[in-house]
């Protein structure tokens, strides 16, 4: 399954709408590793909306087993894959596990949780791809655990080409519900943004790394 392009402009649509993803170019966001960001996304919002979080479980889970076929189980990533993973393997009426940002320092020290003799092979779902660096640390971990990844699910992705890089090296296919092109092009059709704003928001797409640093030089 491709994802069609009006699915795509409806998922931008509600994470614009229910703010999820918000937009500031002359007031960056900075992210976790110092960098400035003209976007910030959380996409744990959208669980506190029942319409957008049925219409993202449904799309999700049609989406994984068109793309992937039905898998063993599901496998969300923390913490923000969890819920949503959870959901999607409700819709399917498969297994869930999850994957901890780092193992567990006291019990079974596991970083996997969930009953892995249910499954032999899973999906992955994660909330957002950024570097890809965190996901790709979940697929192996699901390896290290002899589980086969089938491919991973995320509901947006900035399109950084080191993410698609990293996810190539590692041969993990993946699938996105919307992403960065499809979300500026609604935000301005819906006129979140203007077209001065437009173009600071493209050229950060462009190299995310020069921007800030030009920005934090000024």
């Amino acid at each position: 399954m491709t994802i069609a392009s009006d699915q795509r402009r409806k998922v931008a649509e509600f994470l614009l709408r229910i703010k999820a993803i918000q937009l500031r170019p002359q007031d960056p966001f900075t992210w976790a590793s110092g960098r400035l960001s003209p976007i910030y996304c959380d996409n744990r919002k959208l669980l506190s909306h029942p319409a957008v979080r049925t219409f993202v479980r449904q799309l999700a889970s049609e989406l994984v087993t068109e793309r992937f076929g039905k898998p063993d189980g599901i496998a969300g990533v923390a913490t923000g894959g969890i819920a949503l993973g959870a959901l999607v393997a409700q819709e399917l009426g498969i297994p869930f596990c999850y994957v901890r940002s780092s193992a567990k320092a006291h019990g079974t020290g596991r970083r996997v949780e969930g009953d892995l003799d249910t499954m032999r092979n899973v999906v992955v779902i994660e909330d957002l791809i950024s570097t890809g660096k965190s996901s790709l640390e979940a697929v192996a971990a699901l390896r290290e655990e002899d589980l086969e990844v089938k491919g991973l699910v995320a509901i947006f992705s900035y399109g950084f080409a080191d993410a698609r890089a990293r996810f190539e090296e590692a041969k993990c296919p993946f699938e996105v519900l919307t992403d960065y092109p499809t979300m500026l092009a609604q935000a301005q059709a819906e006129g979140y943004i203007t077209e001065d704003k437009t173009s600071l928001l493209e050229s950060w797409s462009s190299d995310p790394v020069s921007w800030s640093d030009q920005r934090q030089m000024a």
